[in-house]
């Protein structure tokens, strides 16, 4: 990484921490500093998508609700609020640049689902050709619990595959990735290029390392493999100093994840950066590695099957060593799957009792992890 000009389309994201002050509200001087490394940007032909963290923040510091634990109506309504608010405020800066703006405010399906995912795409594109600049964020006047991304570090990566960027910035109260959380280990060390994920790359994140975030380390991993496997670099960088774009073309500390030299394209990146799987199906080795080789994922290789999905959802498929090795649109609904799973394809009709797909899995509709990733219960058994 040399100059953030060397890239045609960047994605930035911000956390909340560093727009919104918990006692007086919106931190303007910080917004005007990154909205003129937006508007440097642009002028040289980049263009740039903003994800924006802070209505909640912001919307409990108008209230009055600050410092206290909210209700879900109540971050609701405080989103409502300070939607509007940081809308205005970006709109109004961008504007010193001679530069328009448009709020797109996304759910959890926005992204999942293909059609509005499409739609999603469409929308964004148009701004970008009508020169302005896309300020995203989670709609959370209507977010819950099962139906929300919970970070803005994932959305911000799934942004930047649809949009097919070159390059995603995440802004945060750390400037880096770290050999352990530095808050808690006054030894680690500071990582400033990231080859390839790999799940010791994976453990060392930590827990959000504020009250206003809702990410942390772990979520900027998870965005990392996102992002790196649709071929899109990313960064990690302190935010919380003035003109913090400038700062990562000045060479200060910042830690430079690679995109894969292989990348998904297409259809693929869609089923790639799915967040939420359906559900699991776990294979022996003799079906990784004819995954690993281009095939398909037949039933025969299926040892179980985890999870209520029906045909056309996402998987996410599990190595015997207890790693997602890839993720795919699985062919059947999951009771069909438990019955049929480990039966040789010519077995499968018999069966179900009507003729039927020869693969679990196609492998037009699977994507293969560029490293193994490490599944939620691996995690747990490793102590993460």
């Amino acid at each position: 990484m040399t100059s953030l000009s060397r890239y045609r389309r960047i994605v930035v994201k911000i956390g909340s921490a560093l727009l919104v002050d918990r006692r007086t509200g919106l931190r303007k001087e910080w917004l005007a500093s990154m909205v003129d490394d937006i508007g440097a940007l642009a002028a040289r032909g980049t263009d740039v998508l903003v994800v924006s963290s802070g209505a909640i923040a912001l919307g409990r510091t108008i209230l009055g609700l600050a410092g206290k634990t909210l209700k879900l109506e109540e971050s609701q309504a405080a989103a409502a609020v300070g939607q509007i608010a940081l809308a205005g405020a970006w709109s109004a800066e961008l504007a010193r640049h001679g530069l328009k703006s448009g709020q797109i405010l996304v759910t959890l399906g926005d992204t999942e689902e293909r059609r509005r995912y499409l739609n999603a795409r469409a929308t964004i594109s148009t701004l970008l050709k009508l020169g302005a600049v896309p300020v995203i964020n989670e709609n959370d006047t209507v977010a819950t619990s099962e139906i929300r991304y919970g970070d803005n570090d994932r959305l911000a990566a799934r942004v930047a595959t649809m949009m097919g960027a070159d390059l995603l910035v995440l802004l945060s109260d750390i400037d880096g990735l770290y050999t352990a959380p530095p808050a808690r280990d006054p030894a680690a060390t500071h990582i400033p290029v990231v080859e390839a994920i790999t799940p010791e790359i994976d453990a060392m994140a930590g827990e959000a390392a504020s009250e206003l975030s809702r990410g942390g380390m772990r979520t900027k991993i998870d965005a990392g493999k996102i992002a790196t496997a649709a071929g899109t670099a990313m960064v990690i960088t302190a935010g919380n100093r003035l003109n913090p774009l400038a700062a990562i073309d000045r060479g200060e500390r910042a830690t430079f994840f690679k995109p894969s030299p292989r990348p998904v394209r297409g259809y693929k990146t869609w089923i790639a950066g799915h967040l939420e799987p359906a559900g699991r199906l776990v294979i022996d080795a003799g079906a990784e590695a004819a995954l690993r080789s281009g095939k398909s994922l037949l039933p025969a290789g299926v040892r179980a099957v985890e999870g209520s999905f029906a045909r056309g959802d996402t998987v996410a498929i599990v190595g015997p060593a207890g790693f997602e090795v890839a993720r795919g649109l699985v062919a059947y609904d999951a009771s069909d799957a438990v019955r049929i799973a480990g039966l040789k394809s010519a077995a499968i009709a018999g069966v179900l009792g009507h003729e039927a797909r020869a693969a679990m899995v196609h492998r037009d509709d699977l994507v293969v992890s560029r490293l193994e990733r490490q599944t939620d219960a691996a995690a747990t058994a490793a102590g993460d």
